[in-house]
């Protein structure tokens, strides 16, 4: 097993790898974390063994909590290897590499961690533990990393728009009812069903994998030209005044900590109480 910083990564078989998020308190994405992502991605893209990975998370509680809320640094990042911003260029690159990719969820995947799940090929959620969701209107910001262009392809517009303009969280039952996931289990059978699913994928052929994700890529996918508008819409949104007090307000109240307010956020974005409420 190797480590970087924020993702270990275990090679089980040449086939068969796991990817491991592990950067307390509660998994946020940042500059960090997404060039190490970048460099991941680059592996997948040309290791000529490898057919599936599974990315899960070190910590129960949060799979990948959300992006970092202090966004100077992310903004300011040079654009990744496709031209795209480098958020967006590990998510459009993720979808396609030729390799399957599952997101095993367990735990927390609100806003970027939601969008991280999205551009996996399949998702698997624990029926008790896990929980996703788009908190981002709920303090006045506008999603950034494209679930606008992938929900409604997996749930349909009205649960899509219900999703992203109620900001709530979905638990891992609902979820599945929505296809916001592919399965959920209870959680004592989660583990164990993505491991044997991906060691089943692991037996087959690589070709036969690569060329059959290319078609449902080209049926499935958005073109990578609908995300950077709406991440230009985030940074801007998040400047907004209206915005940064929301955040403050989180802030205050323990956002981007192990605490209430992140484990009850679809809840604590709609108490917030501000001037003309």
């Amino acid at each position: 097993m190797t480590s970087a910083s924020q993702i270990k990564l275990t090679q089980h078989t040449p086939a068969y790898w796991t990817a491991t998020f592990d950067n307390p308190p509660i998994n946020v994405i940042g500059p960090a974390t997404i060039v190490e992502l970048d460099g991941l991605i680059a592996r997948l893209e040309t290791d000529p063994s490898v057919r599936v990975v599974v990315f899960d998370s070190a910590n129960p509680e949060f799979y990948l909590a959300h992006y970092d809320m202090f966004v100077a640094t992310t903004m300011a990042m040079k654009p990744g290897r496709s031209g795209l911003h480098p958020w967006l260029d590990v998510l459009t690159r993720l979808s396609r590499v030729p390799a399957a990719t599952i997101a095993c969820i367990r735990g927390r995947a609100r806003g970027a961690g939601s969008e991280f799940a999205l551009a996996c090929d399949m998702r698997f959620a624990s029926r008790e533990r896990a929980m996703l969701g788009q908190f981002e209107v709920g303090v006045g910001a506008v999603p950034g990393g494209g679930p606008m262009a992938r929900l409604p392809r997996l749930m349909g517009r009205g649960r899509a728009l219900e999703v992203l303009l109620g900001a709530d969280d979905f638990g891992g039952e609902l979820a599945e009812r929505y296809g916001y996931v592919n399965r959920s289990f209870p959680d004592a059978e989660l583990l164990a069903f993505v491991d044997a699913f991906a060691r089943r994928l692991a037996g087959f052929e690589k070709a036969a994998i690569i060329e059959t994700k290319r078609f449902v890529d080209q049926a499935s996918l958005p073109p990578d030209s609908d995300f950077p508008p709406a991440l230009q819409a985030f940074y801007a949104s998040v400047a907004r005044p209206e915005t940064r007090a929301r955040s403050a307000a989180l802030a205050a109240k323990g956002l981007q900590s192990m605490s209430d307010t992140e484990l009850r956020l679809g809840h604590h974005v709609a108490a917030y109480l501000g001037p003309g409420n």
